[in-house]
C-alpha cells in the first residue's frame, strides 16, 4: 500500500515538472500556459477595415486606403482577411474594448470624429453660437 502512494506521488512530481496539468480544487479550471512563437509573423498597418458575417463565422478584411478623404470612388485592394468563428469574435471584441477603454482612460477620448480632429474646437464654437 505503502508503495502505491509513492508511486503515485512521484507520478504527480514528474508531471508537474513536464508541464502536465496537475489537480486543481473543485471548481477551478486547470491552468493553461500557452506560449507563442511570434518569429515568422507577418505585421502589416491598416487604416480601413470590413466586418462581415455569415451564420457560422465572422469574416474581417483589413487593407491600406493611401487617400482616406478622398471624396470620389475609390478602389482598394484587402490584403488581409481574419475569419472568425463567433466565439472568438466576441473574445476578440471584449480584449480591444478593453483596450480602448484603457487607452481612452490614459490619453483621452479617442474621436471617430474626422472633421472635430482636423479642426479642435471648431466644433465648439459652432455650437456657442
Amino acid at each position: 500500500m505503502a508503495e502505491n502512494i509513492t508511486k503515485k506521488e512521484e507520478t504527480k512530481k514528474s508531471e508537474a515538472k513536464e508541464g502536465a496539468i496537475t489537480e486543481q480544487p473543485a471548481g477551478q479550471q486547470p491552468q493553461v500556459k500557452i506560449h507563442l512563437d511570434d518569429r515568422t509573423v507577418n505585421a502589416a498597418y491598416s487604416n480601413f477595415c470590413r466586418v462581415t458575417g455569415t451564420p457560422e463565422e465572422v469574416i474581417v478584411d483589413f487593407s491600406l486606403n493611401p487617400n482616406p478623404y478622398s471624396q470620389s470612388d475609390q478602389n482598394i485592394r484587402i490584403d488581409n482577411r481574419i475569419v472568425l468563428n463567433h466565439f472568438t469574435a466576441k473574445r476578440l471584441f471584449a480584449a480591444l474594448q478593453q483596450t480602448i477603454m484603457r487607452h481612452e482612460q490614459n490619453f483621452g477620448v479617442i474621436e471617430l470624429n474626422v472633421q472635430r480632429r482636423l479642426a479642435p474646437g471648431a466644433q465648439d464654437k459652432a455650437a456657442q453660437k
